[in-house]
This record gives structure tokens, sequence and C-alpha cells, in this order.
């Protein structure tokens, strides 16, 4: 969708209400993934930059203009419970803690289910999982119906993400002021939590 040689497009901003996102620009966006795209979005985070998680060719875009080891990779974003436990493996407890927290600041470390991509697995076949506090995130993966990548744009709005970025992305989500921080990142495999970095979700269930 990008354009070709030469050309100097920069992604187009589309203003989504974030209490209450216009279905018709969720739609838009969601074609857009859809075909191939990639995005600047907001979470509860951070504005992300994604693409659909079955998108080879958007995953490595996103290494490039992240700068990132493909070793390293990214977490990606589901809508709920139920999709977590398509795309990881949720044991009892993992599903009560999960349920207690989400949507909320955190990514959860589980282990991956053959319906993730090899390109998104650790060595370890783990995954990072997010369910966001942000409506416009939770109404694109619902409407797309398979999860988002997700990784931080590095900016905290939009015209700056359309400078460093635009050229390479094909749209870009302004979901209005959103305060930066890192999520939580807590493993959960073999139900031994262990907090891997403290960020904005509170983690003292875990200590």
């Amino acid at each position: 969708m990008t354009g070709g040689a030469g050309a100097a497009k920069k992604a187009q901003i589309l203003a989504i209400n974030p209490e209450n996102p216009q279905q018709r620009l969720i739609h838009r966006v969601s074609e857009i993934l859809e075909e191939g795209g990639v995005i600047a979005y907001p979470t509860d985070t951070f504005y992300g930059i994604g693409c659909d998680l079955y998108n080879k060719k958007g995953i490595q875009l996103i290494y490039r203009l992240k700068n990132r080891p493909l070793k390293k990779p990214f977490s990606f974003v589901c809508d709920g419970l139920t999709e977590i436990s398509r795309y990881t493996v949720v044991s009892n407890y993992a599903y009560k803690t999960m349920k207690r927290l989400l949507p909320g600041p955190y990514t959860f470390i589980l282990e991956g289910t053959r319906l993730v991509p090899k390109i998104m697995l650790t060595k370890r076949k783990t995954v990072g999982i997010r369910v966001p506090d942000n409506n416009i995130c939770l109404a694109l993966v619902h409407a797309l119906g398979k999860p988002i990548i997700s990784t931080s744009a590095g900016y905290d709005d939009p015209l700056s993400i359309q400078e460093a970025f635009g050229h390479q992305l094909d749209a870009i989500i302004d979901g209005g002021v959103v305060s930066q921080g890192p999520s939580s990142v807590v493993s959960l495999i073999d139900d031994i939590p262990e907090v891997i970095r403290v960020g904005k979700g509170d983690v003292s269930l875990f200590e």
C-alpha cells in the first residue's frame, strides 16, 4: 500500500474519538490493516506502530523502522481473554490473573500456540500479549478480527509520528493525548509470576 519509488506521500492522520470511536473510521483503518498496511495508533501506554499479526512484510518493515534485532519479537494486542486464549496457552491461574488486570497497562508473557507466526515467537516459544485500556485500540482489533503488532512509536503526538515515519506508514490515528509510560511486563509461564519490568501497571499483586 505504501507509495512506489519516488513517491513522497505522507500517511494520512485520522482523528478518532477516544471515548466513542466512530465505527466508520475504525472500519476504514481495519481495511488498511487487512490490505497489508502499517499504522500508528494510540494505546494506554504510548502511541504504537503496528500491523496485522499475519502481515510478514509489515512486521519486517516495523523491525527496520525500530532498528530492532529479529530475535526480539514484538508483543501484540488482543481485544480480550477469548482472543488471548486462541493465541496463547492460558492456565486457570493465568486466566484469573489477567481477568483481574485487563484491560490495562500490562504485557503478559505466555507460551504461544500454533496460531502465532514464528517471527513473533521467542526461542522459548513465548509471546507478549496486551489488552490496552484504550477504546480505539480495542475497537480496531475487534473490527480486524486478529491481533495487531504493538511497539512504541517513540513519540506522543500524531504530527511528530507523521514527521518521523509518515512516508512508511499507511495511516496514523489521532486519538488525543496519551500519557507516555511503558507497560508493566509480567511472565506467567508455568504459573510462576515474574515481574520483568515495572511500568504503569500496579505489580504489587505479584510481590
